[in-house]
């Protein structure tokens, strides 16, 4: 059973950084996709970034240029360095997982996310 757990939420000034944490335990082997997804109370989940099993990664509009999604340790951990913060960051972030689609030697992942972590929160002042 994959559970992920974050860390590193936070306060913080607007122009701040915060660097979040997600540990993933329960892989059987490394085709896993991680993503970064966040929700502000009464609104829709946000997929902030991802990163798929060969490593490439990807941004929301909202994060380009501003957030960097990484991983290490066999992709057990994953992290969101968030840079130059602002007021509309604030959210509630959850890390997510899930087993990418290899098919004749090329993966992709299928966007279904089955695993999440609990949350944490992060909150920037202006």
């Amino acid at each position: 059973q994959v559970q992920l757990v974050e860390s590193g939420g936070g306060s913080a000034q607007a122009g701040g950084s915060l660097k979040l944490t997600c540990v993933a335990s329960g892989y059987t082997d490394s085709n896993y996709c991680m993503a970064w997804f966040r929700q502000i109370p009464g609104k829709e989940r946000e997929r902030v970034a991802i990163i798929d099993s060969d490593g490439g990664t990807s941004y929301a509009d909202s994060a380009k240029g501003r957030f960097t999604i990484s991983q290490e340790n066999a992709k057990t951990i994953l992290y969101l360095q968030m840079t130059n913060l602002k007021p509309e960051d604030t959210a509630d972030y959850y890390c997510a997982a899930e087993r990418a689609t290899c098919r004749d030697g090329y993966c992709y992942c299928p966007y279904e996310w089955p695993y999440w972590g609990q949350g944490t929160q992060v909150t920037v002042s202006s």
